[in-house]
């Protein structure tokens, strides 16, 4: 039995340490330990609830704007209120925004590496790399003249002894297969990529004001002034550029991340049969389109043990079975209360243990699903828009895996879809699809506008007594959750329960396994000293633990002493 400790976990937003034990080359047990901490929760208690989204969209730099709107959210739901279509629209274009920035960026800069060979690049013959790419798509940037001016780039790197970006990787790994023209077009498009998801993040900023750390939501609606003919407002000439810079991530999206993934996913077959873990799926519905939220571009549910035909709708905020049915258990997470509670009775008292096996290792929660864990992100956002009969989710679906049988010689099915590769080839075919509702939910707004509606703001009112409510939007890594307690117009109780808590789960009172945990059991691992196979699969899920700790200790006393090296 051989022990590993990866403790930094890199390229992911925050510390994520994981242990496997392997035995017979395969990882027979695993335990995900996030090893940071935050305290919104507790700075919120006894603040006016119209500020709390200011506070939350602070768990973490990057996943900023997804918070802000989970809290607005939540308030509004406590107090009923109505927000106008216009707010809507201009949120849910933020929301696309950002996820398609957060998308491309994940794929390509922060996992593309755990499958790409950079130093292959310089074995690669361009205008073969080119042939190939042209195969996969008509992106103009497949030319041959690009493939070797990308090849010289990395070979400049390799000259000069700092390879940057691509310094100490898993090179020449034995679980490395991509031939080196496609190493070569992952690298070009790697290199690409920096640039259109720029232009995603340029609409998050100018309909939020800035980014990270949007300035335009508010409980009610958003601040964006709207005149066609003011020059400091939302006006058609802001609205064009919006679109100018949409078309340009929507083309990206679908003639170069996708075929890429797909490319990929097709040399790497073997991968379709590993990283599976935990089928329940679950995913909320988003974009809303009517002013009361019931209405949804995307559906939501909740998928047990894999089986898409038991898919069990979730219709909104209001749905009572989802209302009750998520908690939150901390057996082995360093608080001192251990079994299951509903958010709007949770607890965050820190009680540091150190790590134990058996014990408490993690700040991280178990948030529970009916008792039962599961696995968010765009692989559920998938499967339940699949199982929904969603158009665009069907249509994408389908898309890729018949790219992926042409390039990997197989019949790839919905079924493949629940392992290391599907996450990716899920969160593909996600963006895809936000690319297309880019278009659309900006051609509802214009339309709105042009039709001379300009309300953006409906003003709340609180009453006396106590009122809970909970806002949730499927973000980039999945199902995010804010509860609320509100008892005489201050915040009593305040819980978020975020993708990557779900996902990153230790174990509950019950000693069953996170999402992370369990999709690494039966993982193979050629070498022990250099244990990509893991990362493969922790990376595939996206993981940021600045969003999914929880720890504050009012009185200032010393809970941990953390070295930084």
């Amino acid at each position: 039995m051989t022990k590993i400790t990866i403790d930094p976990i890199t390229r992911i937003e925050g510390h994520l340490r994981i242990d496997v034990e392997v035995d017979g080359g395969k990882v027979q047990k695993a335990w995900a330990s996030s090893t940071m901490w935050r305290g919104i929760e507790r700075i919120l208690l006894g603040r006016d609830p119209r500020e709390a989204w200011l506070f939350t969209q602070r768990f973490c730099g990057v996943c900023t704007t997804v918070h802000a709107l989970a809290s607005v959210r939540a308030v509004e739901d406590a107090l009923n209120l109505p927000i106008p279509k216009n707010a809507q629209y201009i949120r849910n274009l933020i929301l696309i925004a950002h996820a398609l920035h957060d998308h491309i960026v994940h794929f390509y800069q922060l996992s593309a590496l755990d499958w790409v060979d950079v130093t292959q690049v310089l074995k690669a013959d361009p205008k073969k790399a080119s042939s190939i790419a042209e195969s996969l798509s008509d992106w103009p940037n497949n030319s041959a003249k690009e493939m070797a001016a990308v090849k010289t780039r990395v070979k400049g790197l390799v000259d000069s002894g700092q390879l940057g970006p691509f310094a100490h990787g898993y090179w020449g790994h034995p679980a490395m297969k991509l031939p080196p023209e496609v190493n070569l077009i992952a690298v070009a498009h790697y290199l690409q990529a920096l640039e259109y998801q720029r232009y995603a993040n340029q609409v998050v900023a100018m309909l939020g004001g800035k980014t990270p750390h949007i300035q335009n939501v508010a409980v009610g609606g958003v601040s964006n002034a709207i005149n066609i003919e003011s020059e400091a407002a939302l006006n058609v000439d802001r609205l064009y550029a919006m679109k100018s810079l949409f078309d340009k991530v929507v083309g990206f999206v679908q003639n170069v991340y996708v075929p890429d993934v797909c490319a990929v996913a097709g040399f790497y077959p073997d991968w379709f049969g590993y990283g599976s873990g935990v089928t329940n799926y679950l995913s909320v519905p988003d974009l809303p389109l009517d002013e009361k939220s019931t209405e949804f571009e995307l559906p939501g549910g909740f998928i047990p043990h894999g089986d898409l035909s038991k898919l069990r709708p979730i219709t909104g905020q209001k749905d009572e079975a989802w209302r009750k049915a998520v908690t939150e258990d901390s057996e082995h997470a360093w608080y001192k209360s251990g079994g299951a509670l509903h958010p709007w009775k949770g607890e965050t008292e820190p009680n540091f243990t150190d790590w134990q096996a058996d014990g408490k290792y993690s700040w991280v929660k178990a948030p529970r699903y009916e008792g039962e864990p599961a696995q968010v992100g765009p692989l559920a956002n998938v499967l339940v828009g699949y199982a929904s009969g969603n158009p665009l989710m069907k249509k994408w679906t389908d898309a890729a895996l018949a790219k992926i049988s042409a390039i990997a010689g197989v019949t790839a099915t919905p079924a493949m879809l629940h392992s290391t590769l599907g996450r990716h080839g899920a969160r593909a075919v996600r963006t895809a699809v936000l690319s297309e509702l880019a278009t659309k939910h900006w051609q509802l707004l214009t339309d709105n506008v042009l039709k001379g509606d300009t309300a953006i703001f409906n003003p709340p009112t609180f009453p006396k007594g106590e009122i809970e409510g909970v806002g949730f939007h499927e973000a980039p890594r999945g199902t995010l959750s804010h509860w609320v307690v509100v008892d005489d117009g201050v915040i009593k109780n305040y819980q978020a329960v975020v993708p990557t808590t779900w996902n990153a789960s230790p174990r509950d009172s019950k000693n069953t396994l996170g999402p992370y945990e369990a999709s690494l059991l039966g993982t193979p691992i050629a070498d022990a000293q250099h244990p990509l196979e893991v990362l493969r699969t922790i990376h595939s899920f996206d993981p940021c633990m600045a969003c999914a700790v929880h720890m504050f200790d009012p009185a200032g006393n010393n809970v941990a002493r953390v070295k930084v090296l």
